[in-house]
């Protein structure tokens, strides 16, 4: 199953907060944007948002061959009896093409949050029960103990805001056979200034959450990194920008460190959720170019 997995989702995808969108004047430019994606070759579509099963939905029925996975759909928001009939529902009309993707989130986020840990087990213990399988559910794992979890709970790993670093530790962890496809951002700019603003508007958010300021700090990060909207190593370390050549050797980079597959988050002057396709398509060329 891994291995198929891993040919399934390919080496790159989309990580997309627009692309579950449930407002219904934008149904065709979703299914447009999420055919066009496939044609463009990239093998997985990410859904951001705490999203759902049933925002899958639109993009399985206008592909065929797209993989479509949530990344993540929170624990506390959604329990696991709830995820599992979306699971069914969306497995018995695109079977095989959907995976579940699964995460703790924040305290900040989420009221409940107490023993993420314990509850994430739980959560698992839960979808096994209701039929689930392991092979079609991946995780959001950061730390060392939720990646181990991973490694013997579901089919693989979605690490979110992390460096190849951070997939050298993971890889590690999961051993060769666990999908780990982390996610990583993308700055279309060459001016230094305009990128790194454009990176700090995106990480102020992430910057107030201890379950990421406390990764970076894992990796190697000082407190010193993390003031004043993030270092410019803290922010050339979690964001790809620059010309194509370098735009691309970041991206490797998550690839020669261990990565299966690479959810790429195009981050520009758009609105969080709105669907970048003119950066999409100049993201596929670039990554189709020869090094």
């Amino acid at each position: 199953m891994s291995t198929a997995l891993k040919e399934k989702v390919g080496r790159y995808g989309i990580w997309s907060t627009g692309l579950r969108s449930e407002d219904p004047g934008l149904r065709t430019e979703l299914a447009e944007a999420a055919a066009e994606l496939e044609q463009l070759g990239f093998g997985a579509v990410w859904l951001g948002g705490n999203s759902a099963p049933r925002h899958a939905q639109p993009l399985l029925a206008a592909t065929s061959r797209l993989t479509v996975g949530t990344s993540i759909q929170s624990i506390w928001d959604y329990d696991a009896e709830t995820s599992a009939a979306g699971f069914a529902e969306v497995e018995s009309a695109h079977p095989g093409r959907f995976l579940l993707g699964l995460g703790v989130s924040h305290a900040k986020l989420a009221e409940q949050y107490r023993r993420p840990y314990s509850a994430l087990v739980a959560y698992l213990d839960a979808l096994d029960a209701s039929g689930v399988p392991a092979g079609r559910r991946v995780l959001a794992a950061l730390g060392p103990k939720t990646l181990e979890l991973t490694r013997d709970r579901a089919a693989g790993a979605i690490p979110y805001l992390v460096t190849p670093e951070h997939t050298a530790q993971a890889r590690r962890i999961l051993g060769e056979e666990t999908l780990l496809a982390p996610e990583f951002k993308v700055v279309l700019e060459t001016d230094p200034d305009r990128a790194r603003a454009l990176a700090r508007d995106t990480l102020a958010m992430y910057l107030a959450l201890p379950n990421y300021t406390n990764s970076f700090l894992r990796l190697g990060f000082t407190e010193d990194d993390l003031r004043d909207g993030g270092s410019d190593r803290l922010i050339d370390a979690l964001f790809a920008w620059g010309d194509a050549s370098r735009i691309r050797e970041r991206i490797a980079a998550f690839h020669e460190a261990g990565a299966d597959h690479v959810a790429l988050q195009v981050i520009d002057t758009t609105p969080r959720n709105a669907l970048p396709r003119t950066a999409w398509r100049t993201l596929a060329t670039l990554l189709n170019q020869p090094t």
